[in-house]
This record gives C-alpha cells, sequence and structure tokens, in this order.
C-alpha cells in the first residue's frame, strides 16, 4: 500500500517551511515550554500528546487567547468521557473571532457570492457593528446565556453576524440549511427548544429560485418555545405576521458586548447525519471550539491576515462552522451561497479565482466529478493565489490527487482531511511542512494522539484498524443534548474501548506517520477476514467511464454466509452489460483483490446520500438485511427517500 510509493507527490519548500507558523511555533515553544527544537512535525506532535497540559497551554500563549478570569490548571479531570478543560476560565469565542477589526477595520472579514459570483465585500468594522447591534436587540428578546438560537439559513452573511451575536450573549447557536425539509429542521432543532429562529424566505439554486414560506410557516407552529422570528428577505418578500426584520435589528451603532462565560460553556449543537434514528444532538464548548479551531486554522491550515479562505459548505454541514472560525485568525472568509456545479462543474474554481482564495477547501467527490467532466482549472482559470487545495466529506482516491497535481498546479499543496461532526475539526490531516503522499493523509493533528486499533485494543502500524484518539481534545462533546445521564454519549465512543474515542472509521497508520482513511468501520467489506473499505471500492469502479456512481454493501446472512452486492448508477447511455461487468471485476480483481469482487453487480436508478453528501451504507444494509425502512433510517436525513424503496424491495424479493 503506502509504503510502496515512496517518493512524494508535493515536498514544501525550504522556504516555505521556514514561513510557515507551525514552524515559528515550535522554535518559540522549545524556547518556553521545552518542545523539541529540531524534529520538525514528527517531534513536535510526539510532545503535543506526551505533553498535553503544557502544548494546550502554549496554544493559548502563541494566539494570545484572552481569559477575563485565569484558570486553575489546563486540565481538571483527565477522564473520557467528561475531560474537564481549563477550569475557572471565563472568556468569549466571538469577542475572538472579531479582534482583527481593531487592526483591520477596513479590510473584508466576509466576502459573499451567489450564483452570480459576483463577489461581495463586508469589512471587519461592519461585520463588528452588525454584531453588537444585533447581541444587543438579542438581549432586549430576553436571550440569555445557555438560550438556544436557531438558524434556517443559506451560507449567507447573516448567518455568520446571527451565529456571532448569539456566542456574544452566551447563547447556544444552532443551524440547518434550507434545502432541508421541515421534518429534518423540526428532527433537530425540537431536541433544542430554540427562543429566536432567524429564516430566510427562500434559497435560490442551480438558477432557480426556491421558496420556503410554507417550511417557515410550519417551524413557527411546531416549535413552540420561539420567543421571536427574524425575517431576512433573500427573495425580496415581505416579513410575515409577527416576524421581525433583519435590517431593524442590525442598524443600529453599538460596540458588541461580550458575556463572559466559562471555558465549557456551550457554543454551538451539531447534528449528526442521522441516518438510523433522530440526529445526535452535539454540544460542544466555547472554550473548547476556540482553541481546536486557533491550532487547526492558524496552525495546521497555516491562515493569517493575508489569506482568503473558501470552503464549499452549507450551514448543515459542521465546515460551515470551521469555516466561520476563520475569522479567528484574522483571515477574510468566502462565503458561497449556491449550487456548487452551477452554472458549469468548474463553478468552484471560478469563485476561488474571483475571490482570490489561498486556501480553497472542497469535497473528494467535486474533485472527482471535475476530473469526469474534463475541467481543466490551471488552463481555465488564474489560480496563482491558490496555496493549498483541501479536501473532505470523503478519502480523496489517488487519482484525485494526480488530477489536482497535474490540473491545478505540480507545486500545490494538496491536503486530504479527516475528523468528524463530532468534534467539528481533523484528527488528521493538513500539515504545511511536510511531504504530500498520493491517497495519503499527511500526519496526525496536534495535540491528537490518534492511533489505529485492533479489536483486541493493540496499537497497529501499515494495517488496517479501527480510528481511535487515547487522549481528550478540548472540542469533544461536553454531551449530548437531552442525554441526561450521559449514555447516549458513551454509547456512541466509548463503548468498545473503554475510556478511549473510537470513532467509527478503519484506518492505517503508516511507519512513515501518514494516515490511510478506508471508509467506516461500521459499514466495512469483510470477506474471509480481509478487511476493506467501501471507499478503496469506490476509487477504483469510478474510474470507469460508464459508472456515474456506486455503493457497495457487505451482508452477514443469517445462515452466516456474507453477500456483498455492488450497486452501480450508470452514467447516461451506458448499459451494464457482459462486457462492463467484466471490466468492472477485472478492475476490482487487479487493483484491489479477488476476494473483494461482488457476488453481484446491480444496476439502480441512484445512489442516497444523507443531506451532508455521504453515501448511506449502514441503513442500506440494514434495508438488506430485512429491516422495514422506517426502522432503517431517519427518513428526514435522506435526499431522495424513493430510491431505498428499491433496496428495500430488493430484499423482499431475494427473501
Amino acid at each position: 500500500m503506502s509504503t510502496a510509493n515512496p517518493s512524494p507527490l508535493w515536498q514544501p519548500t525550504e522556504e516555505r517551511i521556514a514561513q510557515a507558523q507551525i514552524t515559528k511555533f515550535q522554535a518559540w515553544a522549545a524556547e518556553h515550554h521545552g518542545a523539541p527544537s529540531d524534529g520538525g512535525y514528527t517531534a513536535l506532535h510526539r510532545w503535543s500528546v506526551d505533553e498535553l497540559d503544557t502544548f494546550w497551554k502554549a496554544v493559548t500563549e502563541w494566539f494570545d487567547v484572552r481569559f477575563s478570569t485565569p484558570y486553575a490548571r489546563v486540565l481538571g479531570d483527565r477522564s473520557m468521557p467528561g475531560a474537564q478543560w481549563f477550569p475557572g476560565a471565563n472568556l468569549n469565542y466571538a469577542e475572538h473571532a472579531l479582534r482583527a477589526a481593531g487592526t483591520r477595520a477596513d479590510q473584508p472579514a466576509l466576502l459573499y457570492v451567489d450564483e452570480t459570483h459576483e463577489p461581495t465585500p463586508l469589512t471587519w468594522s461592519e461585520l463588528r457593528r452588525q454584531v453588537g447591534s444585533l447581541a444587543a436587540e438579542l438581549r432586549a428578546l430576553g436571550v440569555r446565556p445557555g438560550d438556544r438560537v436557531s438558524g434556517y439559513l443559506p451560507n449567507i452573511p447573516q448567518a455568520v453576524v446571527a451565529l456571532l451575536a448569539t456566542a456574544a450573549v452566551g447563547g447556544v447557536w444552532t443551524s440547518c440549511a434550507p434545502d432541508f425539509g421541515a421534518r429534518s429542521v423540526l428532527d433537530r432543532f425540537q431536541q433544542v427548544e430554540p427562543v429566536v429562529l432567524f429564516t430566510v424566505d427562500g434559497y435560490r439554486y442551480g438558477g432557480k429560485e426556491h421558496g420556503r414560506r410554507d417550511v417557515v410557516a410550519e417551524l413557527r407552529r411546531e416549535l413552540p418555545t420561539l420567543r421571536a422570528v427574524v425575517h431576512i428577505p433573500l427573495l425580496g418578500t415581505e416579513a410575515p405576521e409577527g416576524a421581525l426584520e433583519w435590517s431593524a435589528l442590525t442598524s443600529a451603532d453599538v460596540d458588541p458586548v461580550f458575556e463572559q462565560v466559562p471555558f465549557d460553556h456551550p457554543l454551538w449543537v451539531l447534528y449528526s447525519s442521522g441516518t438510523t434514528g433522530l440526529p445526535k444532538a452535539i454540544v460542544q464548548s466555547q472554550g473548547g471550539i476556540l482553541l481546536e479551531h486557533l491550532k487547526q486554522l492558524g496552525l495546521h491550515c497555516d491562515l493569517g491576515p493575508e489569506d482568503r479562505f473558501f470552503w464549499y459548505t452549507s450551514t448543515g454541514w459542521m465546515m460551515w462552522n470551521f469555516l466561520v472560525s476563520g475569522l479567528l485568525t484574522g483571515t477574510t472568509i468566502v462565503l458561497y451561497d449556491g449550487s456548487p456545479g452551477h452554472p458549469d462543474t468548474g463553478a468552484q474554481w471560478r469563485i476561488a479565482e474571483r475571490t482570490g482564495a489561498t486556501l480553497f477547501g472542497t469535497s473528494a467527490a467535486y474533485v472527482m466529478a471535475c476530473r469526469k467532466a474534463g475541467v481543466h482549472p490551471s488552463r481555465d482559470f488564474d489560480l496563482a493565489r491558490v496555496q493549498c487545495v483541501a479536501t473532505t466529506g470523503s478519502p480523496l482516491p489517488p487519482d484525485g490527487f494526480r488530477w489536482l497535481h497535474d490540473e491545478v498546479r505540480e507545486d500545490l499543496w494538496i491536503a486530504s482531511v479527516s475528523g468528524g461532526t463530532d468534534v467539528c475539526s481533523c484528527f488528521a490531516g493538513a500539515v504545511p511542512t511536510l511531504p504530500v503522499h498520493i491517497g495519503e493523509l499527511q500526519a496526525p493533528g496536534l495535540g491528537t494522539d490518534l492511533q489505529s486499533w485492533d479489536p483486541s485494543g493493540k496499537p497497529l502500524t501499515d494495517e488496517v484498524g479501527e480510528l481511535v484518539v487515547t487522549n481528550p481534545m478540548p472540542s469533544m462533546p461536553i454531551r449530548f443534548w437531552n442525554d441526561p445521564d450521559g449514555s447516549r454519549y458513551h454509547d456512541s465512543y466509548f463503548d468498545t474501548y473503554p475510556g478511549v474515542w473510537r470513532h467509527g472509521d478503519w484506518i492505517t497508520v503508516t511507519s512513515r506517520g501518514s494516515v490511510v482513511i478506508h471508509g467506516r468501520s461500521d459499514s466495512t467489506l469483510n470477506r474471509q477476514g480481509v478487511r476493506m473499505g467501501s471507499a478503496d471500492i469506490y476509487e477504483a469502479v469510478e474510474r470507469l467511464p460508464e459508472i456515474k456512481e456506486s455503493l457497495v454493501i457487505g451482508v452477514e446472512q443469517p445462515d452466516g454466509g456474507y453477500w456483498m452486492p455492488l450497486f452501480v448508477h450508470l452514467a447516461p447511455g451506458a448499459v451494464l452489460d457482459e462486457a462492463l461487468l467484466n471490466r468492472i471485476k477485472q478492475t476490482i480483481r487487479e487493483q484491489l483483490s479477488p476476494r473483494h469482487i461482488p457476488d453481484e453487480v446491480i444496476e439502480v436508478p441512484g445512489v442516497p446520500h444523507t443531506l451532508t453528501g455521504k453515501r448511506i451504507e449502514v441503513p442500506v444494509k440494514r434495508l438488506l438485511q430485512g429491516a422495514p425502512l422506517e426502522k432503517a433510517v431517519n427518513v428526514g436525513s435522506v435526499d431522495n427517500v424513493e430510491l431505498l424503496r428499491f433496496y428495500e424491495d430488493l430484499a423482499r424479493k431475494r427473501a
């Protein structure tokens, strides 16, 4: 696997290594905190997990985190779950997110882009003014620390203002994108009982307008805790009866007042994809997110005031929250609201060009779609400012690495990153001072003791195992909402290896310290004891031009047998004939292993996804094992429920 591929695809220059924030941090931490001054990233990472308290103390000093009351110690109780970070400390996330307004008042904090692809700037001073005005209005509406404030909003500047104003008053932010239907939104918001709802009248996507007034009316009916609804007229309609106008709440010229809250005070609630049962309502803290994101964005992504940070995301995905945190490093963040491929597949590259993005983040699926569509980014767009292209959402296949290298720039830092909504951060990914090897994430993150374990809890090198984290991270959930005894939280991550976070991904930690992600461990394919992630099969099969998308499932049968079908969604005009079947099997045999040739290849009308774009594997597996649709999946979390009926019917016929 990876070790057979020793020469890196990309290597940072000596100058780049010297200029990286992480290099400067290491030299400073060596002088002030006993970090190793040589041995590069590997030595720094080792120190960061061995000396966890000292490392995080160093992060707060390096980034000048403002504690309004001092902390007693870095880590009180360090057991998982339940580690206590910086007990005694008070601070405010929004105060740090708006700090650059002091030195960069007239520079853009946000660049907003819609489907016209024309960037509209919002300066730091204007962002700070709007947050100050809205925070004062929220207080006037009776919003108190701990109250939930919700947004049914696309990726627009108003969403950022609302999040920051909520954090400024000590409220708890939560958001859903307006492509979520009413049931999906209610499955999330009803759990947390918001007192304020920010909403649009609709949104634009793919060149069309999509009205949302009926959904908003239903949300108002079904959320009895709401004291106020704020109308943002994105499509230009009048505010519904009883709703407040956004413009009226953001017109005052007042400095924001930042509520000083305990380090572990809740900042926001994120939701798991909710493919089975209600989505988990994941609560993360003001201090934990502040520190984790400063480390991730300032050191790993190497972002600073001269950068422009664009990640294609919606407000229903953790990457939106991560994008907003770019403000912590004084970076200009780029908000794109629209279809990722409108008016053509090259749209995201055009936005990167138009906004002067230095870090462009997207999905592995988008990169592969560009490759298939014959997009030529460097030929058609001026991407001279792009230093790094980062991908997440699913593992970036080796072909994706090669395509970015060939079609964007040879001297391109390609950062495939992997983390989770659960920590709103990355476990492994970008390191500006390390080489990039095809198909690999550069390294585990600082302060993250990431390992690959076998079922008995033994660490593995160059072998596939479970992704575990053996020490606490500040952004791990402080709890799940409505989980009073913590049992749901415990069962989600800590029931396999007591006291150790098991994430549910199959990974390989290579002997050179890089990481390979193979897909979800709960949908892992296990043929005759040989385990393989589904991502490996998708990567091989979807190179074939006839195959638009695929889904592979390994189903344990009641008689002890194992059935592994491969479902293929064909490109227009393609036919699943004997020739294509043979090519599919030959591809898997030659590129992966003869053991992973599917038992059947079945043409399907489409592959179902979660609303955040992940292929739905486990619920399909449950359907194929005979579970009824409503027990196998939370239908509100799926992009197209009708597609699932195909798999349900198939299970019935097989039975």
